[in-house]
């Protein structure tokens, strides 16, 4: 039995978000390892890193080929797995039928680093969580292309972006201003978006609400970045003690960081027994079966 690593997972839990390290067995059903802040942990990549096929609606369609996807690339999937996954792809623009209902955010990174967003009403903060949002708030509700024009309403009328670059998020992390700063930097936007004219007439408006992940990500305990993992390798081990995640990453006692997304599609197992070492318990694991849907990482 191999099960491969899809990297992290955020739970809601009210406002709050709890991580934890998916995991998948072709045939299975996926699994999740809950993650501990304060714990040390080990894991080793074995073997080679594969695509995970494309998840959809909450099953994953396997790979037909399950070739190998390089080490550096941040997305677990071959380019045939991509382009069928972009093919049903809100992000992409390929799935605009989507009768759903969406939301639109405003999300705050770092001092001057906010965007603005969509997500299915029923992620409900999910997407924040995963975009490693430090502070947020909605600012409104309607279809998806109600929301998607609210989108570009503030990019044209105030210059609010819809991606910041993954490496900006990270670099301001660990030195940030006082929650009553940043939540007043999110107000502040969201009173000149509401303020705009042209919203479209099937958006609900939505007061501001603030919400902060200062404790789900563990922020009053991130050391500064010193060293961040940017490929996993056969027999690459890393090693420390957790005490935050933010979006994708891990970030370890001694500065490192570790972008799961890296993880996606490897095998991982205790330090040793990615050479054939005898290693006496294993310090990561995914969830036996009798665990259930969680299980300890």
């Amino acid at each position: 039995m191999t099960w491969w690593c899809t990297g992290i997972r955020w739970k809601e839990a009210g406002q709050d978000g709890v991580p934890s390290i998916g995991w998948h067995e072709p045939g299975r059903a996926e699994r999740a390892g809950l993650l501990g802040y304060g714990n040390r942990l080990a894991f080793a990549a074995r073997g080679e890193r594969h695509c995970l096929g494309v998840w959809r609606a909450g099953r994953r369609t396997a790979c037909p080929t399950g070739r190998p996807v390089p080490g550096r690339t941040g997305s677990a999937q071959c380019p045939e797995c991509a382009r069928l996954d972009r093919s049903f792809s809100v992000a992409a623009d390929t799935n605009v039928a989507d009768p759903r209902t969406y939301r639109v955010y405003l999300a705050w990174f770092g001092p001057g680093l906010l965007k603005v967003g969509i997500t299915a009403e029923e992620r409900g903060p999910t997407r924040l969580l995963e975009q490693g949002a430090v502070t947020w708030t909605w600012l409104g509700r309607g279809p998806l292309m109600a929301t998607r024009r609210t989108e570009e309403l503030l990019r044209a009328a105030l210059g609010v972006p819809d991606r910041i670059a993954y490496a900006r998020k990270r670099a301001v992390r660990a030195h940030l201003p006082p929650r009553a700063e940043r939540a007043g930097e999110v107000a502040e936007l969201h009173a000149r978006a509401a303020a705009l004219p042209g919203w479209p007439e099937s958006l609900e408006r939505l007061g501001c609400e603030v919400v902060d992940h200062a404790v789900p990500f563990g922020l009053d305990r991130l050391p500064r970045p010193a060293r961040v993992v940017t490929e996993m390798v056969p027999g690459g081990t890393v090693t420390g003690t957790l005490v935050g995640a933010a979006g994708p990453d891990l970030h370890f006692a001694d500065g490192l960081v570790v972008d799961t997304r890296l993880l996606a599609g490897w095998e991982l197992v205790a330090p040793g027994e990615a050479d054939g070492a005898e290693v006496p318990t294993a310090a990561v694991a995914p969830p036996p079966p009798e665990v259930g849907q969680d299980g300890l990482f």
